[in-house]
Formats: C-alpha cells, structure tokens, sequence
C-alpha cells in the first residue's frame, strides 16, 4: 500500500505524558524520545513555530456522520504481500499526484477528493480521468465542519454523492472548473515557496466555473453512486484498497509522532489517501 496524503488530525500524549512540561515540538522531547531506544527515531520537523500552528494542521473532525458499513468476505482472496496502486492502475494519473493544501486545515477534503479522483478513474476503466475539486468540498459542504478549520471525512464522501463535485486542479493551475486557490507555501522546511503561516480563513463557496472554463457548474459535477465505510481491520481495509483502489482514512495520533524521522512507528499522521 502507497500512502500519499499525510497530514495530522487529532493529537494525543505517549511518551510526553511522563514528561507534561516538555512541549511536543521541544530539543528536550528529541532528546527523551531518543534516549527511550524505541523502534523509532526523533528529530526536528517544525523549526520556530507556535503549537498552535501544528494544531491548525489537524484539519480532521473525529466522530462525524457514520456512513453505511461495507464488511468484504475475505475467505479466498490472495492479498499479495506488496501492493502499489499506481502501478495496478497506470492509467489514472491523479494516483500519482500529491497535492499541497497550504495554511488550511483542509487534510480531510484533500484526501476525500485525491481518492474520489482516483476510483473515477479506475472505475471507468480509464475513460474518466480528472482532478476533483478540493476547493468545491471545503467550500460548499456546509455539513462537513469547519472548512479550513476542520471537517468530517465521512460527510466529505456523502456531499460527493448528494450534491456532486466539480473538478479543479493544484493552486495557480487553471485545471478545471474550480481550481485551489490558496496558495502552496513550505510546510516546516526550506524551499523556494513562502513558509507557511498561521491558519487561512475558507473560500467562499462560488458555484460557478473560472473564466474560459468549456463547461458550466452544474454540467461539470460529478456524482457518487453511494458512500460507505468499511471496518477499522487491516484485512477489510486491505481488500477495499487491492479491488477498488485507494481509500481515505482518519485516526488520532500521540504528539511525540511529530518528532518523527525514521525508523518503525505504529502511528501514521493523517488524514491520508493510501
């Protein structure tokens, strides 16, 4: 399985709860984390930021509408030991892609829209193949939470099968009907881009297309047959990926994870396409 998307949601203590007062972005964390001899390693990821701007990446809202539960009947399918679904369906492009969401706690639009472009894809064999709009979900989902400032993935899933998803691709790229519009910044790193800073206020929701767009807003949706959810087991999850392809999840994380540099870990950050 390829994870793709990966950013946190809800953040718990571990190994920090021994040690209440060091903060979970510290030297002195690095260091005790290290010291422990775990199967992981720490370093530094966030250099001269607030904590509140890590919580302001944890865009995922726990607990949200539940969708109708999907058990697969495992007995006889051979999951084969390694499995990469850009290489199952070299067609779909959007599989490959990692897209930037910038100062906005939008992770759980990101990987509701990345994954919905992706079974588009697969699902019609290759004949649909397009970018859905992140900018569309986190604006216009007034059910789904927060917008930039959280939301529910399973409400996600379900707006895209009541109320339909335009398309629209990266920030500044003129893709689709409703491309990103806030802008890609470095998340914690150097680079080329502006850093990140502190938390963007969401889009208006604006149901129309962008200029020079050859389809209109309500022509240019497209729909889920149904939504559903399957069972928090590595098997059903495993199965879900191998026939359908790539699927979002959400789970909490402990605070020493942002740490994280190398080594073997039992948490993943999140929400992620995978």
């Amino acid at each position: 399985m390829h994870p793709f998307f990966l950013l946190c949601i809800a953040v718990t203590g571990s190994i920090a709860w021994a040690h209440p007062h060091l903060s979970p972005i510290s030297s002195e964390l690095v260091s005790l984390i290290n010291k422990a001899n775990t199967t992981w390693t720490a370093g530094h990821n966030f250099h001269k930021v607030d904590i509140s701007y890590v919580r302001g990446l944890c865009g995922t809202i726990l607990n949200g509408p539940k969708l109708p539960e999907r058990v697969h009947n495992i007995k006889g399918i051979n999951i084969p030991d390694s499995f990469d679904s850009r290489q199952q369906w070299p067609n779909c492009p959007t599989i490959q892609q990692i897209r930037d969401q910038g100062s906005c706690g939008s992770c759980w639009a990101f990987g509701a829209v990345e994954a919905i472009s992706d079974r588009l894809c697969i699902q019609s064999g290759g004949h649909v193949s397009v970018e859905i709009s992140a900018e569309d979900l986190l604006t216009c989902c007034d059910d789904c939470g927060m917008g930039c400032f959280g939301g529910y993935t399973s409400a996600a899933w379900e707006f895209w099968t009541k109320a339909g998803l335009v398309t629209g691709g990266l920030y500044n790229s003129n893709i689709g009907c409703r491309p990103y519009t806030i802008a890609s910044c470095e998340h914690h790193v150097n680079g080329t881009r502006p850093p990140c800073q502190g938390e963007t206020e969401t889009p208006k929701c604006v149901q129309q297309c962008t200029d020079g767009y050859s389809l209109s807003y309500p022509k240019d949706k497209h729909f889920g047959r149904h939504s559903y959810s399957i069972p928090s087991q590595q098997e059903q999850i495993m199965t879900e990926m191998y026939k359908n392809g790539p699927v979002e999840a959400a789970f909490s994380v402990y605070e020493d994870f942002l740490q994280y540099k190398s080594g073997e870990a039992f948490t993943l950050p999140t929400v992620f396409k995978m």
